[in-house]
């Protein structure tokens, strides 16, 4: 964590551990010895605390604020949310995949720290592939052949709103739901747009959410995580 400026994923703490632990992957279990490990430390408020899902920090680490985020940039702000829906598909035990690797989501972690695999695999026609391989965020499902089972757009402004949903419709054959999220003010224009051939035939699969709902619920959900975790 001192490495990496105060923070941490799981991934980087599996590939590093042994640069400073060289006996720390000599157990089979060495992985779940390794959390066992973080989390008492972290129970104990002991040198670590958990800043997300999968996130890690030191116990002195000053985390960035959500507010500051988000009143940078649209692009900062459409990293962080890409960022905030690989969590939650990490957390619930998706395969998790974006096209912005190098892109940052908070507190020195990038998405490539937190996507699970960094290819699409070959589930359809690479037609469709190459256009929904561009899709800021997917969920897969883990066990068997992958396929997408939620789809993600971040909505900057109205003027992509029209490529997001273009690029989901590539996914209408598949069994999955498409979610835009933007501005609250946008909401209006998307309910417009979905009114209208070809997305009326499927618009209850399509759900808009803003910014302030989507953090929202990360935030509650974590805060969830955390009280059973660590009661």
């Amino acid at each position: 964590m001192e490495d990496n400026s105060g923070t941490a994923t799981w991934d980087i703490i599996y590939d590093n551990i042994d640069k400073y632990y060289p006996a720390a992957k000599e157990t089979k279990e060495w992985q779940a010895s390794i959390r066992g490990t973080l989390y008492r430390e972290i129970k104990n408020n002991q040198n670590f605390k958990k800043i997300g899902f999968g996130i890690f920090a030191l116990i002195e680490y000053e985390e960035e604020k959500t507010k500051s985020i988000i009143e940078k940039s649209p692009i900062r702000t459409h990293s962080f949310i890409e960022g905030v829906c690989l969590e939650l598909g990490n957390f619930e035990e998706y395969d998790t995949y974006t096209p912005d690797p190098t892109a940052v989501f908070k507190d020195n972690i990038v998405l490539s720290n937190l996507r699970t695999i960094s290819s699409l695999p070959p589930f359809t026609y690479q037609e469709i592939l190459n256009t929904v391989k561009r899709i800021d965020v997917l969920w897969l499902n883990k066990a068997g052949f992958k396929f997408p089972k939620r789809a993600f757009e971040v909505v900057d402004s109205i003027g992509t709103l029209g490529e997001a949903l273009s690029r989901t419709y590539q996914l209408i054959e598949f069994d999955l739901d498409f979610h835009i999220i933007g501005s609250k003010e946008n909401k209006g224009k998307f309910q417009d747009k979905i009114s209208k051939e070809p997305y009326n035939r499927v618009a209850n699969r399509y759900k808009y959410q803003s910014y302030e709902e989507i953090i929202d619920y990360y935030n509650k959900r974590l805060e969830l995580e955390n009280m059973s975790l660590f009661k």
